[in-house]
């Protein structure tokens, strides 16, 4: 995180989280960041989170290996290295099969594992360190933004009242 201030709002189950955090959208708090030890259902709907384009990319990355695992080899087969192969003839399309498809998995699969990296500006020289302890464990933390600690701090605990917290700090 930057050298700004935020608020820690913990919870023990995920139900008090997905409230606080509608409570917080309702009120035009902006959330800096929502922590969990585990993926909670609803949570992206909550905080208006897009849909990923990574698939999109996976689908053109794969279309890309069909096509260049399936011209390969009808190139290789009819013009560079063309063989009867019991009776076949040059251009088989059901012997392109397996190898296209399996290219195509690669090129997709592979794609999208360096897109998700690329997106998320994961690199091997990155340093976490965490906002408290208890969140890889068995805590939910959302991160308010806050410009004054102070008035927001009576703010925000006064617009969570009624809802299980464990922690406002």
């Amino acid at each position: 995180m930057n050298n700004r201030s935020y608020i820690s709002i913990s919870f023990d189950d995920e139900v008090p989280l997905l409230e606080a955090v509608k409570k917080l959208r309702d009120n035009k708090e902006k959330i800096a960041d929502v922590l969990s030890p585990f993926p909670v259902h609803g949570l992206d709907e909550a905080l208006s989170i897009k849909r990923s384009r990574i698939p999109i990319v996976g689908f053109i990355f794969g279309a890309l290996g069909a096509i260049l695992a399936f011209g390969f080899q009808a190139w290789v087969f009819t013009v560079s290295y063309p063989l009867i192969i019991g009776g076949k003839p040059f251009f088989s399309v059901p012997t392109f099969v397996p190898i296209t498809f399996e290219v195509t998995v690669l090129f997709a699969g592979l794609s999208m594992v360096a897109a998700l990296l690329i997106r998320s500006h994961l690199k091997p020289e990155i340093k976490f360190t965490p906002v408290d302890e208890r969140i890889t464990d068995d805590r939910f933390v959302i991160l308010v933004d806050t410009p004054d600690e102070e008035i927001n701090l009576k703010r925000i605990t006064s617009i969570l009242t009624g809802i299980n917290t464990v922690e406002i700090r």
